[in-house]
């Protein structure tokens, strides 16, 4: 008789399911499941509880028998559009980690998809939903009127902006302020002494260039400065456009001391061109951006500017979506924190007047 020296093989023990959940609780399988999956109706204790025991005897839902049931993919989406030169690149590492973190702390996941342009992203977001591999989305880089947004309310598809929109009926948000952070630089560049006060905008039709245009105008009134639009230019969110509208405004007849820019890589091209002019930046000129790109931090000198906290936007924007995907009311899920403010060496005490500064320009130029 031969004698294998293999064991035989061990039965794995029973998966467990929702009823020996709700048995040990002495609840119903539909308390449970209605706790396990976060709707509202259901008391956070209650929550805590069920939570509780079901990782106690290791009970977790199958993905497809739950999709089945509730006609959920439990997925979270966002489509990046790739060629939008001032779209996704400063956060977009971090932003994904924060939300996939959140999702994963759910037992959901991130579908990530991108697009070329505009029409491209509305088709990719359009078969997303057709395939049901998203049961919402985050909708980061908001315009003032968002085609997104129309596109997601017509086909009553839950949805959480990272940004507002002009029309914020229906929407759930998580948002900087970044109207705030303008006025706080006018101010302190006001306080360094300060009173030409120039300002850049960002890119045209997006929610977060009205605001902190905006917030720059608010804040010139706060210190009872004249607004000069000859030192406000706009549509610049690149180095080179940076480099161009800081032409524009160091030509005018009393050019600012101090330019506060929309974004950091428009500052970052007003120090360059600066620099190309013989002006000493943090000094003969200052300048503030707005991001917190990491190429800010290795300029010379150092680019004072706003700092976003990517990854905490994430994590904020996957939470809003799974509760408003369980049904919460999208007024009630609208949350705003604060950019803080990197006090670097690109913003200092004017060493030359507007007067000098002009004059200054004239030569290097030829003007």
């Amino acid at each position: 008789m031969l004698v294998s020296d293999s064991k035989p093989e061990e039965r794995r023990a029973p998966r467990a399911r929702i009823s020996d959940v709700a048995q040990a609780l002495g609840l119903t399988k539909a308390t449970v499941s209605r706790a396990l999956n976060g709707y509202p109706d259901i008391s956070e204790s209650t929550r805590a509880r069920v939570r509780h025991k079901a990782a106690e005897l290791g009970y977790s839902p199958l993905s497809h028998a739950q999709a089945i049931r509730t006609g959920r993919a439990r997925s979270l989406g966002i489509v990046l559009q790739v060629g939008d030169q001032d779209g996704q690149r400063p956060f977009v590492a971090d932003f994904l980690a924060g939300l996939s973190s959140a999702a994963s702390a759910e037992n959901w996941t991130l579908t990530v998809a991108t697009a070329t342009t505009e029409e491209d992203m509305l088709a990719t977001m359009g078969r997303l939903i057709d395939e049901r591999k998203a049961d919402g989305f985050v909708l980061p880089r908001t315009k003032v009127a968002d085609e997104r947004i129309r596109m997601l309310r017509r086909l009553s598809i839950p949805f959480v902006l990272f940004g507002r929109t002009g029309d914020p009926e229906s929407c759930a948000y998580f948002d900087i302020l970044g109207e705030d952070a303008m006025a706080l630089a006018v101010r302190h560049l006001h306080g360094l002494g300060h009173r030409r006060i120039g300002y850049i905008g960002g890119g045209d039709g997006f929610y977060y260039s009205a605001v902190r245009s905006a917030g720059y105008r608010a804040g010139i009134e706060a210190v009872d400065l004249p607004f000069d639009p000859a030192i406000v230019g706009g549509g610049a969110y690149t180095v080179d456009a940076g480099m161009r509208e800081a032409d524009r405004l160091l030509a005018a007849d009393e050019p600012p001391t101090a330019i506060l820019c929309a974004t950091d890589m428009c500052a970052l091209g007003v120090c360059r061109r600066a620099s190309a002019l013989g002006l000493r930046v943090g000094g003969d000129l200052s300048v503030i951006g707005y991001d917190g790109v990491p190429e800010g931090a290795w300029s010379t000198p150092p680019l004072a500017t706003f700092e976003v906290d990517s990854r905490v936007a994430g994590l904020h924007l996957a939470n809003l979506l799974i509760r408003r995907i369980r049904g919460e009311n999208p007024a009630d899920l609208r949350e705003t924190a604060h950019a803080r403010f990197l006090d670097r060496g690109s913003a200092a005490r004017p060493m030359m007047s507007s007067a000098e500064l002009r004059e200054h320009v004239a030569r290097a130029t030829g003007r």
